[in-house]
C-alpha cells in the first residue's frame, strides 16, 4: 500500500492536517466497505425473500399468515439488540479504530449467517428450532449494528471534502447489491425447485455462501490502515475514553435529530426493498416468480440512482435532498401503493422503480449526512447509536407492522400510510438540522 507524498496518484485529504491518500488506497477502502455491507444485507434479503419457506420449516403448525407473522417477529426481535450493538461497536470504533471494529463485525455476521443453514427444522428438534434461529438472528443483529455506521464513517473520513456524498453512497449501493443477489438467488430457487424441495433443503443454500464472502471481506479490511483523521487523534492522544458517554453528554441534540432523520430510511428500506416481494405475493396475489422479478428490476435501478443522489447531495447539500425525499414520500406513497393493486405487472414494476428512486433520495444522502453531523471523536458512536436505535424501533419491525396493519385494518394500503408517517417525522428532524456538506469534518 502506497501512502508516499510524492506518489503521482496521491491527493491530499482536506479534512486531515497532513495525510496523503493514494487513489489505490481509496479504491481498496471502497472495496472493503462495499463487501462487508454486501454480505450483511445479502443475508437480510434472503431471510425476507424466503420468509414463506422459513415459516413453513420453523412454524409448520401455524396457518400461513400466522407463520409469516412469527417469522417476521423473529426478524424484528433480532433488531432489538442493535442499539446495544451500536453502543459496543461505537465504543470500539471510536476508541480502538474503525478498521478493527469492521474486521470483527464481518466475522461474526458471516459465522452467524452460515449457522442458519445448519439449524434443523421444527419437525426434527421441535421448539428448539425457532429458539436456535432466534439466537443466531440476535448474533446477526449485534454484528450488523456496527457495519453500516462503520463503513459510512470509514468512507467519509477517507473521501475528499467535495465528494463525501458520493463516496458514502457506496454503503447503500452495497446494501442494494446484497439485496439484489439475494433476490436473484431466491427467485432462481423458487423457479427451479418444487415447494417440497425448497422447504426441505433449498432455502438453506443461500446462507452457505456467507462464509466465503465474509472471509474475503475480512482479508481486504485487514490490509488497510485506519482513516487518517482517526490516526491523527490517536497520535495526538485526543481520542475520547468513553465516546458513548461523551455523545449523550455533549451531542444529545444531534443524536435526537439523527434518530428522527433515520426513520424514513428505516421504514422505507424494509418495506420497499425487503418486505415488498412478500407483500406482492401474499397480500396482492402476484406470483412468487413475478414478485421476485419486479423487485430485482427495481433494485437494479436503485443502485444506479443511489450514486446520482450522492452526487446531488455533494452539489446541492444534504438537507435539500433529504427534504425532497420526505416531501415526495408524503405526496406519492399512497397513490403508488394503490397502483400496485391494479395487478398489471408492468405497472407494478414501474411503481417499484418509482418508490426505489424516491428512497434513494434519502438513502444516498443519509450516510454522509449522519457522518458529518458528529465530530470525529464520537462519529462512529453517534452514527451507530442513532442509526441502530431508529432501525430497532421502526426498521426491523416494519415487515411485522405492515403485515399486522393489513390484518387489523383489512386495508392493503396500510403499509403506505405507515411510510407517510415516517416521512413526516424525518422531514421535521432534517429541517431542524444544519447543513454540513461544504464544511470540513469536525474533530472536537
Amino acid at each position: 500500500m502506497s501512502n508516499e507524498p510524492n506518489s503521482t496518484t496521491a491527493a491530499t485529504l482536506p479534512d486531515s492536517k497532513s495525510a496523503v491518500v493514494s487513489k489505490d488506497t481509496r479504491r481498496r477502502v471502497i472495496a472493503a466497505s462495499f463487501i462487508g455491507n454486501f454480505v450483511e444485507w445479502f443475508d437480510y434479503a434472503v431471510y425476507g425473500y424466503l420468509a414463506a419457506s422459513i415459516a413453513a420449516v420453523f412454524f409448520p403448525e401455524s396457518n400461513p399468515q400466522t407463520g409469516l407473522l412469527l417469522t417476521f417477529a423473529l426478524f424484528a426481535i433480532s433488531f432489538l439488540v442493535r442499539p446495544l450493538g451500536g453502543f459496543v461497536w461505537g465504543h470500539i470504533g471510536d476508541r480502538v479504530g474503525r478498521r478493527n471494529a469492521l474486521s470483527l463485525s464481518i466475522l461474526i455476521m458471516s459465522a452467524a449467517t452460515f449457522c442458519i443453514a445448519l439449524i434443523p427444522g421444527y419437525n426434527t428438534i421441535g421448539v428448539w428450532a425457532p429458539i436456535l434461529l432466534l439466537i443466531v438472528r440476535v448474533a446477526q443483529g449485534f454484528s450488523a449494528s456496527g457495519e453500516y455506521a462503520g463503513a459510512s464513517a470509514f468512507l467519509v473520513e477517507y473521501a475528499p471534502v467535495n465528494r463525501r456524498g458520493v463516496y458514502a453512497a457506496v454503503v447503500p449501493a452495497s446494501t442494494a447489491a446484497g439485496l439484489l443477489l439475494g433476490s436473484l438467488i431466491a427467485g432462481l430457487l423458487t423457479t427451479v425447485l418444487s415447494s417440497e424441495a425448497m422447504q426441505s433443503w433449498g432455502w438453506r443454500l443461500p446462507f452457505l455462501l456467507a462464509a466465503p464472502m465474509g472471509l474475503i471481506g475480512r482479508y481486504i479490511r485487514t490490509r488497510l490502515e485506519d482513516t487518517p483523521v482517526f490516526r491523527e487523534l490517536a497520535v495526538e492522544g485526543e481520542a475520547v475514553k468513553a465516546p458513548v458517554s461523551s455523545l449523550f453528554r455533549n451531542h444529545w441534540r444531534q443524536l435526537l435529530r439523527a434518530v428522527g432523520a433515520v426513520l424514513l430510511n428505516a421504514v422505507g428500506f424494509y418495506v420497499i426493498l425487503s418486505y415488498m416481494p412478500t407483500y406482492l405475493s401474499s397480500e396482492l396475489g402476484l406470483g412468487a416468480t413475478e414478485s421476485f422479478l419486479a423487485t430485482t428490476i427495481a433494485l437494479t435501478t436503485y443502485i444506479g440512482f443511489i450514486f446520482l443522489t450522492g452526487m446531488l447531495s455533494d452539489r446541492f447539500g444534504r438537507k435539500k435532498v433529504l427534504i425532497t425525499a420526505s416531501v415526495t414520500f408524503i405526496l406519492l406513497t399512497v397513490p403508488a401503493f394503490a397502483l400496485l393493486g391494479t395487478g398489471s405487472f408492468l405497472v407494478i414494476v414501474l411503481v417499484q422503480i418509482l418508490l426505489g428512486a424516491m428512497l434513494t433520495l434519502n438513502d444516498g444522502t443519509l450516510p454522509s449526512f449522519l457522518a458529518e453531523m458528529f465530530p470525529t471523536r464520537v462519529r462512529y458512536s453517534g452514527f451507530a447509536v442513532s442509526f441502530n436505535l431508529s432501525n430497532a424501533l421502526f426498521g426491523g419491525t416494519a415487515p411485522f407492522m405492515a403485515t399486522l396493519l393489513i390484518a387489523a385494518t383489512a386495508n392493503d394500503l396500510a403499509p403506505a400510510w405507515y411510510l407517510v408517517a415516517a416521512a413526516v417525522i424525518s422531514l421535521i428532524a432534517v429541517v431542524l438540522s444544519r447543513e454540513t456538506s461544504k464544511e470540513p469534518l469536525s474533530h472536537a
